[in-house]
């Protein structure tokens, strides 16, 4: 808080308007942590960037982002929006110097309200009410404030998933009206709010609000009524099953992948938690309704957690079977990694090599 509000002091030192806005502020009243600092002001861009010389521009939405006092903060214009293309961005804007038409721009009533460097309480829109009452309500028609920002009804049910909160009747109303444009969005935007849903602990509350809107089909997310109850994100992607349509980075395929294997498993047989490891099987388990402290400690008392902890090198096994290197090693490395988690064959040097040296020496 002190760090922002620094931020606004030196801009208003400088002779502009400057207040702390969205979801930072809504957060506070709310005594909820935030990530993000959002800062509207009545400076330009160009002016923002002689007060803060480090600042990176955003041209397209009129605004510079900055790393001051350990903190990262975007400060926006004053602006009104004109003419939006592809149900999603305006095709210009245009500076202005008043705040309550910029808070007429904005989404829903909960992200307008303002704080100042005094930490006074700014709320032009009446959103503290909504806020008080539990409630996500436009800032105007929401019909024509989706139809411009398709993104803004994937917005509303994110906020009534990680506020618990409802959304108005209103609100309702008009996703039902346009929910057609979210086909239009890049699979990167809606997959990010997607990922907030989510990973909220409020999960379930958001994904039948999307079931009962409807949204799922146009999403394209025709597994949604399959999701069980997981504490994982990508435990609910790994049931959706569109890997090949949303974008995932290489670590999120590969633990999907991984899940949907475990999934099929026993999770809490050894080979099992040995090969797809204590992420994925716990995620399994957690769908299957399995206890998680039961695959931890399952986990934790396995014999060898990975291959180098066995008591055999590929020189030993080299040396016992006296063979020029090639797959046989992989082959017997499997075999005693199977009997030494089963316990069969103790993790020693050896016994190992006792059990090499009786079933593959010629």
């Amino acid at each position: 808080m002190d760090k922002a509000l620094k931020v606004l002091e030196d801009i208003t030192s400088n002779g502009y308007k400057a207040y702390l806005v969205g979801g930072y502020v809504r957060n506070y009243l709310l005594d909820l942590p935030s990530n993000d600092v959002d800062i509207t002001t009545n400076a330009t861009p160009k002016e923002l960037m002689e007060i803060f010389p480090e600042s990176i521009p955003t041209e397209d939405y009129g605004s510079v982002t900055i790393n001051k006092n350990a903190g990262k903060y975007e400060i926006t214009t004053f602006r009104k929006e004109f003419d939006y293309v592809d149900h999603r961005r305006p095709k210009e804007i245009k500076y202005i110097d008043d705040l309550y038409e910029d808070l007429l721009r904005r989404d829903f009533t909960v992200n307008t309200i303002c704080m100042d460097k005094d930490k006074n309480i700014i709320d032009l829109l009446n959103g503290r009410e909504d806020l008080n009452n539990r409630v996500i309500k436009s800032v105007g028609d929401p019909k024509v404030k989706f139809c411009e920002d398709a993104l803004r009804m994937l917005r509303a049910v994110r906020f009534a998933t990680i506020l618990d909160f409802t959304l108005d009747d209103l609100v309702v109303e008009a996703i039902n009206i346009n929910k057609q444009y979210i086909k239009e969005l890049s699979y990167t935007r809606k997959k990010e709010e997607l990922d907030k849903i989510f990973s909220s602990p409020n999960a379930y509350k958001g994904i039948k609000l999307l079931l009962d809107l409807g949204l799922d089909k146009e999403l394209e997310l025709d597994k949604l009524k399959d999701v069980s109850p997981t504490n994982s994100s990508l435990g609910i992607w790994s049931v959706l099953d569109v890997v090949d349509k949303y974008p995932f980075t290489n670590n999120e395929k590969e633990l999907i992948n991984l899940i949907n294997c475990a999934l099929k498993q026993d999770n809490l047989d050894p080979i099992n938690l040995y090969t797809y490891g204590l992420y994925a099987n716990s995620v399994a388990a957690s769908i299957k309704n399995i206890d998680i402290k039961d695959i931890t400690e399952a986990y934790n008392n396995l014999v060898i957690h990975g291959r180098k902890e066995l008591d055999i090198t590929s020189e030993n096994i080299i040396s016992i079977i006296n063979k020029p290197p090639g797959e046989y090693i992989s082959n017997i490395y499997d075999d005693i990694e199977k009997e030494v988690l089963y316990k069969k064959l103790p993790n020693d040097k050896i016994s190992i090599s006792n059990y090499i040296r009786d079933k593959y020496k010629d």
